[in-house]
């Protein structure tokens, strides 16, 4: 382990994750809300939709809690099939409101049961070690488990099995279980470990792991995004993923 690398890492997530970086980050999408299903729901779509500029992927969200009159979960809950008129010709890149129409079924299921999305990402019990892979293959065959849900949208949740990174999902996952107190990061769940996170593989994160030489393939896989975390746990296991906020800001700040 090279000890200058992991303090030069150190001083830049003390210099990025601040609340600074969140005005311009999707990440502002929740921190506009202080109810926890709002959090969720809207760090969800904020993830999701997160891919292009960040500015288009706020502009977009702000729209979509628009056209859900300002309270994502009561709209989740309690939406009728008339309310559901309001989500028509929603649009960002390849996601549209077939995709937007499921995705707030699924929602409003889910919520139904439990008091929280992190349920989504908690399998039933199992024999089998709980990793990062185990959880988000679970929580996309639960998240298609609705009948006739459109086979298009699909593509907008990823999973390890079919080998993606699943950099959004991972982001949100950073965002809802981290815990720290510089007021980025939510850290609203407790059944997940940080030590289990696996880093986002942005574009800006990648080119930057590069760099340094703690990413070889070039690849985006998920095979990739485990070997990074990896990495990264050898400069701190139990928060391995904080160097996120490193590469990123590294990355679209320029500074290498």
């Amino acid at each position: 382990m090279s000890l200058s690398l992991k303090d030069f890492l150190d001083r830049k997530v003390e210099a990025f994750n601040t609340p600074d970086f969140i005005a311009n980050d999707p990440i502002s999408i929740p921190h506009r809300f202080t109810r926890r299903e709002d959090i969720e729901i809207m760090g969800f779509f904020a993830s999701i939709l997160g891919w292009g500029q960040r500015k288009t992927i706020i502009n977009k969200c702000t729209e979509l809690i628009a056209r859900m009159d300002g309270e994502p979960y009561r709209f989740v809950h309690d939406h009728s099939e008339m309310d559901l008129r309001a989500m028509l010709g929603f649009k960002h890149r390849t996601f549209n409101d077939t995709d937007l129409l499921y995705f707030l079924s699924f929602l409003k299921q889910h919520y139904r049961r439990f008091n929280s999305l992190e349920e989504a990402f908690v399998p039933p019990a199992s024999s089998e070690d709980l990793t990062m892979e185990y959880r988000l293959n679970h929580f996309k065959s639960y998240f298609f488990s609705l009948p006739d849900y459109p086979y298009r949208t699909r593509k907008h949740i990823s999973s390890p099995a079919q080998k993606s990174s699943c950099k959004r999902l991972n982001m949100f996952l950073r965002w809802m279980v981290r815990k720290d107190t510089r007021g980025v990061d939510f850290g609203l769940w407790t059944k997940i470990d940080a030590s289990e996170l696996i880093c986002p593989c942005d574009v800006h994160v990648v080119r930057v792991a590069q760099k340094l030489r703690l990413m070889e393939s070039d690849r985006v896989n998920w095979k990739a995004a485990v070997a990074l975390t990896h990495e990264l746990r050898q400069f701190d296991p139990k928060d391995p993923v904080k160097y996120d906020f490193a590469l990123f800001g590294l990355g679209v700040y320029g500074e290498l």
